[in-house]
């Protein structure tokens, strides 16, 4: 697998070396700057619960309240709802989407602008409920995290076009990765060090929690590899060519990756937002026996929420529509299924079983921490590990395949290079 990589060391991939060093660089000032706290600003001491995902994400920047405790999570938000309304739903959205790059471009500016608007109302929310103070002060606050996310989102900026890998997406891996040690730390102290458990049984879970880890990571990395083949056929070619020459459609087993657990968490939260804000106790009884995921009701909420973004993000990125239109216009087709309509309820009906797969994949890597949060005695904030892996080993494929991809193309131009001398 990492035979490849041997040519990265090679005079001809300098620049690509160039590259990786930037990308290092930045990421060293991202975890610089979750490590410089807010003015005036105090660690948060109380449980974040629902909050505990994007506090992940950020590197533990929000439990520190640094000045990147935001993060990127308000350039997802916006990019997802751009990527809803392109649906059909606002003609505009549509007919950027329809405009290739220039379309892309436009709906990028688009989305960084939305981003600091939601990151200036989420900044506001977070100072008021964990900061609290003068008016200034909170204003003062959120001024510093809106510019903290903004900072972020031009140094992804960087990445992407200096540096290797996708910006935003290597910001969340890094916080993820950052806060794997204290991960690992925080539990051997809940399960060995503390009273709970006598010593031999707290290491005995200790070792099955590593155990447990490493076996999520297993079943991560096989997921994310996982796809569903489907043979396609070229009109244009014979039937000696396509022996030779296997075509097919891949179709990932986890399309939509972590987002559905995402959009999940964010739309539980809510009301428990709303419950900060009015400060009625009958209200706030009801969001914690029957909306918050810990609860039966809202762990049942929690799954259906996974599925149905699950699927609503699955035919988003892959419309079976636009992929049938694409297969006319390359002259392909899948054998045995007539072009048009048919092609077209095939690959819906495909990509409906593999993201139930997927679904069912992602509900269990999501209720992993709970039932470890029920059954002993660590903060869910230890127990996300497996969402944040999935994350993580996401990203990391994502970026391999490209350092990959550079490597051979690059060695393959240096020998075309060397034949040509000859």
């Amino acid at each position: 697998m990492f035979s490849s990589l041997k040519g990265l060391f090679s005079p001809n991939n300098k620049d690509l070396r160039k590259r990786i060093y930037f990308t290092l660089a930045v990421l060293a000032i991202f975890a610089l700057g979750t490590n410089i706290i807010v003015p005036g600003a105090k660690r948060i001491t109380s449980n974040l619960g629902f909050l505990d995902l994007l506090n992940l994400m950020s590197g533990g920047s929000l439990k520190t309240f640094s000045i990147f405790a935001l993060g990127v999570m308000p350039y997802i938000t916006a990019t997802i709802l751009t990527q809803i309304l392109q649906m059909d739903i606002i003609p505009y959205f549509k007919e950027l989407k329809e405009q290739g790059a220039t379309g892309r471009q436009k709906i990028n500016r688009i989305n960084r602008y939305l981003g600091i608007l939601f990151a200036f109302i989420q900044g506001y929310i977070y100072s008021v409920a964990f900061m609290g103070g003068s008016s200034v002060e909170v204003l003062k606050t959120t001024i510093i995290l809106t510019g903290g996310t903004a900072l972020l989102l031009w140094l992804a900026d960087q990445v992407t076009n200096k540096g290797l890998g996708n910006g935003i997406s290597l910001f969340i891996m890094a916080g993820i990765v950052n806060t794997l040690p204290s991960t690992f730390i925080t539990a051997f102290k809940d399960l060995v060090l503390a009273d709970t458990f006598t010593r031999v049984v707290g290491i005995i879970l200790f070792i099955v929690f590593i155990i447990a880890y490493l076996l999520i990571l297993v079943g991560v990395v096989y997921m994310q590899i996982s796809e569903r083949r489907i043979p396609i056929q070229h009109s244009t070619r014979t039937d000696s060519s396509y022996k030779q020459e296997q075509s097919y459609i891949p179709l990932k087993i986890n399309s939509a990756s972590v987002m559905p657990v995402i959009f999940a968490s964010a739309i539980t939260s809510i009301p428990s937002f709303i419950a900060e804000f009015i400060k009625n106790e009958a209200f706030t009884n009801f969001v914690n026996n029957y909306i918050v995921y810990t609860s039966l009701t809202g762990y049942l909420l929690y799954v259906f929420l996974i599925f149905a973004f699950g699927y609503i993000w699955t035919l988003m990125e892959l419309n079976p529509k636009e992929m049938s239109e694409n297969l006319d216009k390359n002259r392909s087709y899948i054998p045995g299924i007539t072009p048009g309509e048919k092609t077209i309820s095939y690959l819906k009906g495909t990509l409906t079983r593999i993201t139930v797969v997927g679904s069912i994949f992602l509900v269990v890597l999501a209720s992993i921490p709970l039932l470890i949060s029920k059954i002993s005695s660590l903060s869910s904030a230890v127990t996300l590990g497996g969402t944040g892996l999935l994350i993580v080993v996401g990203v990391a494929l994502e970026t391999y395949k490209q350092l990959e991809s550079s490597v051979v193309s690059r060695s393959y131009q240096g020998s075309r290079k060397r034949r040509h001398r000859r």
